[in-house]
């Protein structure tokens, strides 16, 4: 078990009791320890780690790399998660799958196997081609279905029969059709579909960012954070809770999964949330919320900042440098709701005597940070590739790892043993074996992403979907938005983050940016793909599927869809973001020098003035907490009528100081951000004036009195 430094009265949980409850929300087996199958999925989670380890330092053709990494992949995904769930197959793998296993590996290996026949015949595919391809989509969507659920393998399917029944298809959305044999070769035999970028960017970047966090939370940098945010927070009103947010942010940065987040943090902040006042759903809520957020945060984004970058032909850091101000300012956003609820339900911190001080646990778990600040410094400084960048945190941590008992035994003056210098090498074989398993989901979701992006090539469904939002909007961008923002939550109720981005990016965010032309938005790609991935996140607490919500709640003891709904409100904030960059393209940084044309690389440039990042990033912040006190109805007290919709006209200013200026004719850009600022004063100085009247409002059972 963990030592409990933190707090006398709330349990803690070892790393093995998380990883079990990881496993149970994400509905795997929980084998046995010590069985032959429990033995059997750890060599296997091992060998993929150092595979993906090995073709970094000894690259190998990467059409190969994909057509291994899925291989471990469909491996692990029927090792890893029943058929159907009962309590026999929960804990044992039942026979049928050492058949379909090998069955889906050997298909997946065709590729390797039959690379050069395959290129010198390439669209004149054979039998065996066609066989192999056809149940390698079958073994795909099976293991799909088992680690994802249903939707991203009907959604597939869709498309595939979309592809061939095109000519029957009604006349709005009718196209040519596909025989089955350039349908299997665009999705399996070529790298136009399931081997092409998104799974290619799965095995090359994800996998070492995923296994450089997994390394890095098995080395107790996940207690670290939550016990850092707990003793520096937990002393102000709703301070469990605020510490919550913080250490999701920080579990975010290594970390693309909502539901691990959740799981990691949210068993030790939501026994105290509910302890100090919080009811259940809401203690739930908050940890969704800022479990759910951890995925905007840089560097791992929820492996979609790969991908963006990869589909854009941007830099990594390119990404990251767009996603900061809107991801910073969600999380502001966030611990100000916390903040709001704890005044408004009459929370207090925690008591401080049961809190440590904050720079003796900084100092000594300061070696979790250095890693950190050493990955952001040979992205940024050094300017290295994203792959050599991951691969030199993890030979950092590795070193890490293996010193961090001895320096401890040492410093705390204690005997060596064996296990003092056997125990790092240990946790680092742990953290390759999670950081596999994590991989699972991900890998297996851009392959299957992969027959999407491949039908949107093959048929030419973009121009098509073009002409149909058109037509539903009217012409009307706003509309436009709001009809992909809409797609992208139904999508993404049933989709992981990452499935959900590259399904809406190659489906919707080339017409966002054909119908922004044609109404005279010009924006870069990168708002529009930033644009539909927000919305997927936001779709990770949605009712009634979003699975961080259920996670939460099981742990809170609240009902799932009550916890949903509260969560998804705390996070509707994060809603507006996407509409106010693609707007004011300033807030993901960059600027047009060339309006006439978006995409000329030359026409849009980073946006370097340090004064203007400072006040861009202000006001945003100033826009959202006027939002957030608006809908939730709370800013020094109660908010009436008339301050809400003071609120509510705060947000352009703040947020689109640019198009305020231009519309109003206010001349200086600066202009729309004095207004906001004054309306904030004045709704200030109306509240401490009612406060100094009436005394301030405290909540009670039935309501607000003061």
């Amino acid at each position: 078990m963990k030592e409990n430094t933190t707090t006398q009265d709330t349990e803690t949980i070892s790393p093995e009791e998380e990883e079990k409850l990881i496993e149970q929300f994400e509905g795997q087996r929980t084998l046995e320890e010590g069985t032959w199958q429990h033995r059997l999925v750890i060599v296997i989670a091992f060998l993929w780690s150092a595979f993906q380890i090995y073709v970094v330092i000894h690259p190998i053709n990467s059409v190969f790399v994909r057509s291994i990494h899925l291989s471990f992949a469909l491996a692990l995904a029927f090792a890893m998660y029943p058929m159907f769930k009962s309590p026999k197959t929960m804990t044992t793998i039942p026979w049928y799958n050492f058949l379909i296993a090998p069955a889906a590996i050997v298909t997946a290996l065709y590729i390797v196997y039959a690379y050069d026949d395959l290129n010198a015949r390439s669209g004149a595919w054979e039998h065996i081609d066609v066989i192999m391809g056809v149940a390698g989509i079958f073994f795909l969507l099976k293991a799909a279905r088992r680690s994802l659920g249903l939707a991203l393998p009907v959604i597939a399917m869709v498309f595939l029969l979309y592809d061939y029944l095109g000519p029957y298809m009604p006349d709005l959305i009718a196209h040519k059709g596909a025989s089955l044999n350039k349908i299997i070769g665009q999705m399996f035999l070529t790298t136009e579909g399931i081997f092409g970028v998104p799974l290619g960017v799965s095995a090359s970047f994800v996998f070492l960012f995923v296994l450089f966090g997994a390394l890095l939370d098995r080395a107790g940098a996940g207690e670290y954070f939550i016990s850092m945010a707990y003793n520096l927070l937990g002393r102000y009103d709703g301070g469990p809770a605020k510490a919550s947010v913080a250490a999701s942010g920080l579990m975010g940065i290594i970390s693309g999964s909502s539901i691990a987040n959740t799981v990691t943090t949210g068993t030790f902040t939501i026994p105290l949330m509910k302890r100090l006042g919080f009811p259940a759903h809401k203690a739930g809520a908050v940890e969704v919320a800022s479990s759910v957020n951890g995925q905007l945060m840089p560097p791992i984004m929820g492996a979609a900042a790969f991908i963006i970058a990869e589909f854009l032909g941007l830099g990594y850091t390119e990404v990251v440098k767009a996603a900061f101000i809107p991801a910073f300012t969600s999380y502001f956003a966030l611990f100000y709701i916390v903040h709001l609820e704890a005044r408004k339900l009459g929370i207090k911190g925690e008591d401080p005597s049961k809190l440590e001080k904050v720079y003796p646990i900084f100092i000594r778990g300061i070696h979790f940070i250095i890693p950190i600040f050493f990955l952001i410094y040979t992205l940024l400084v050094l300017k290295q590739s994203a792959q050599a960048a991951a691969w030199s945190a993890i030979q950092f941590m590795m070193i890490i790892m293996v010193l961090q008992y001895p320096f401890k035994a040492l410093i705390n003056k204690e005997a060596f043993t064996l296990d003092t210098f056997t125990q790092g090498f240990r946790d680092i074989g742990s953290g390759m074996i999670n950081g596999a398993k994590n991989m699972v989901p991900i890998a297996i979701a851009t392959g299957v992403a992969g027959i999407v992006v491949g039908s949107v090539t093959l048929t030419g469904i973009g121009l098509i979907l073009a002409d149909v939002i058109d037509q539903l909007s009217n012409g009307n961008i706003i509309l436009v938005l709001v009809l992909t923002a809409v797609v992208s939550l139904v999508l993404g109720m049933g989709l992981p983050t990452t499935a959900n981005y590259i399904v809406m990016a190659a489906l919707t965010a080339p017409v966002i940016m054909q119908l922004a032309a044609d109404n005279g938005y010009i924006i870069p790609a990168i708002a529009a793909h930033m644009f539909v991935f927000y919305f997927g996140i936001l779709a990770d607490d949605t009712p009634p599927v979003g699975m961080a919500a259920y996670a939460a709640a099981g742990i809170a003891k609240a009902d799932p869809i009550k916890t949903g709904l509260q969560g998804f409100m705390y996070d509707i904030r994060t809603a507006i973001l996407p509409f106010m960059f693609f707007f004011n393209n300033k807030l993901l940084l960059i600027e047009s020098v060339n309006p006439a044309d978006p995409n000329d690389p030359a026409g849009w440039v980073w946006i370097t003035n340090p004064l203007e990042i400072l006040g861009i990033f202000a006001f945003a912040v100033m826009g959202m907490f006027a939002f957030t006190s608006a809908v939730q109805g709370f800013y020094l007290t109660k908010v009436n009528i008339l301050e809400r919709l003071m609120f509510l006209s705060i947000i352009p200013f703040a947020f689109l100081p640019d198009l305020m200026a231009k519309t109003l004719h206010l001349g200086s850009n600066l202009v729309p951000w004095a207004i906001a600022f004054g309306i904030y004063f004045v709704i200030y100085l109306m509240q401490k004036a009612r406060i100094k009247k009436h005394g301030h409002y405290v909540p009670t059972k039935v309501g607000f009195t003061h």
